[in-house]
């Protein structure tokens, strides 16, 4: 079992994938802040994740911006936080392009309006980014993106 994390500024968006690693699903949202790698630490373990993806968010360029080095630092201290429960390599960087602005559409037409869709928004976001990222291993036979190493 995977977990993708869409990582905001003031929201984290988190999905998991089934066992098989086949389909993403949104799990939570986490308040960005104080505790919030706590949580993501007792998803893992209570989900017994093998992995952590991570969005990074690129322009449209290709480009990496302040958010994408703001995701950058998130994930070195999370996998700094994690390395206890996963393995090197389990926690990786993958592109995000897109992930967003997908989940609002997708939300927008199932009919999720308003405070709903932003309550759930960003979990959705991070369902769009791990199927992205499954979809890719499975058609290339490589893992995602690439590997982040935990700062203390």
């Amino acid at each position: 079992m995977r977990l993708g994390i869409d990582v905001g500024s003031v929201r984290i968006g988190v999905a998991r994938s089934d066992p098989a690693g086949i389909l993403a699903t949104p799990l939570e949202t986490v308040r960005r802040g104080k505790g919030d790698l706590d949580r993501i630490a007792e998803l893992v373990a209570e989900h017994e994740a093998v992995e952590v993806i991570v969005g990074l968010p690129t322009s449209l360029s290709g480009r990496s911006g302040p958010a994408a080095a703001q995701a950058r630092r998130f994930a070195e201290a999370l996998a700094g936080r994690l390395s206890q429960l996963l393995p090197d390599g389990g926690v990786r960087l993958y592109d995000e392009r897109l992930t967003t602005v997908t989940a609002e559409a997708e939300l927008r037409r199932s009919g999720v309006r308003g405070k709903a869709r932003r309550q759930v928004v960003d979990q959705a976001a991070a369902a769009v980014l791990l199927q992205a990222a499954l979809d890719g291993e499975r058609l290339t036979g490589r893992p995602p993106g690439e590997i982040v190493r935990g700062s203390s």
